[in-house]
């Protein structure tokens, strides 16, 4: 089948604007990134861990991210712990049928996070119900919480102790700049861990 029309003058502009978007964004958020990446070494080697979690594509971004980190990176090294909240059907069904979708993560944080914790939210909008509530469950605990957001940042800034916006309102670029910052993330926790001294 021919497509209708050119559509190379599009792909053109996401790749602009995406590559656009991801440098304003570490210009604007490098600081907080190196700053998480501080934090989650330090909870690692503290026996620590890192839960993350979000909606849809952010969700399955949240399960992308453990898996780098309990499978690898780039380096052959030792698994490290990390969970998407994501992923088991049968809790996610249950709260939501039993309390409120709003707490399908704040009551899995009540249940598994530590002070020695860092606790991650993903949302495109920074306004997620879900995903704020169980901020606050992980800083009632004493866990260090972040949050991936877009560039207006919702209401993210008053439930995380560290805001890291992509810097673009297009949710599809928001969502590749929030891999695009979990994989420099990944690299730097490596690096610092397990990299040559």
């Amino acid at each position: 089948m021919t497509l209708k029309t050119n559509y190379l003058p599009l792909i053109e502009k996401t790749m602009q604007d995406l590559i656009k978007a991801c440098s304003d964004t570490v210009a604007s958020c490098h600081a907080e990134l190196l700053k998480l990446g501080g934090w989650i070494c330090e909870a690692l080697n503290d026996n620590g861990k890192l839960l993350i979690f979000g909606n849809g594509g952010s969700a399955a971004d949240s399960q992308h991210i453990a898996a780098e980190f309990i499978n690898r990176f780039r380096l052959e090294r030792r698994p490290l712990p990390a969970i998407a909240l994501t992923t088991d059907t049968s809790i996610l069904t249950a709260i939501s049928n039993d309390y409120d979708f709003d707490l399908i993560f704040s009551k899995q944080i009540e249940a598994l996070a530590a002070s020695r914790d860092i606790v991650l939210g993903i949302s495109t909008s920074g306004d997620s119900r879900n995903v704020l509530t169980a901020l606050d469950a992980a800083r009632d605990k004493g866990a260090k919480t972040a949050v991936f957001t877009g560039k207006t940042g919702g209401e993210a800034a008053k439930h995380a102790d560290l805001v890291l916006s992509a810097a673009s309102t297009d949710t599809p670029r928001i969502q590749e700049i929030h891999i695009f910052l979990a994989h420099i993330l990944c690299d730097i926790v490596e690096q610092d861990i397990f990299g040559a001294r």
